[in-house]
């Protein structure tokens, strides 16, 4: 019996492909929608995933203002920052962030769902999110991802 038909496939940076996906994030919940996204990130979703290579796809969100919460976590649930300064505390309800940043909800759930390290920013880099229908990335022809099933 042969050896080498047992070992261990690990991806390569230079031979892992990028597709592109669109999302249209219209009524969708935040947590639901930022976990699929997320794992499409990592490229947990191909065969030659591999933990320590990027391998993830890239995702375009479109309509990221009309996310939903479940609950009241729109009133009740809150965003902490810190300028670093002493009093630098800002707190945020997800509708003050909507009003004026509307992407950043979408963005930070994401994120916190990525490794912290170096891959998990450049799999954070991949990630484009919109606030309205119109997106720039028509000329990648990203594909429709249905996330529902």
């Amino acid at each position: 019996m042969d050896t080498n038909s047992f070992k261990t496939f690990s991806a390569r940076p230079a031979d892992v492909e990028h597709a592109w996906h669109l999302v249209d994030a219209d009524n969708q919940v935040v947590g639901r929608l930022a976990a699929q996204v997320a794992a499409i990130l990592r490229g947990k979703h191909k065969p030659e995933y591999t933990p320590h290579v990027d391998t993830g796809d890239f995702v375009v969100i479109v309509n990221a203002e009309k996310v939903r919460f479940t609950g009241n976590k729109e009133t009740a649930k809150t965003y902490f920052r810190h300028s670093g300064y002493p009093g630098g505390v800002t707190t945020q309800t997800p509708r003050e962030v909507r009003e004026k940043y509307p992407e950043r909800i979408l963005e930070r759930a994401i994120q916190g769902m990525l490794p912290k390290n170096r891959l998990g920013r450049a799999m954070a880099k991949k990630l484009k999110v919109y606030a309205g229908a119109e997106h720039p990335h028509a000329a990648q022809n990203p594909q429709p991802l249905d996330l529902d099933a």
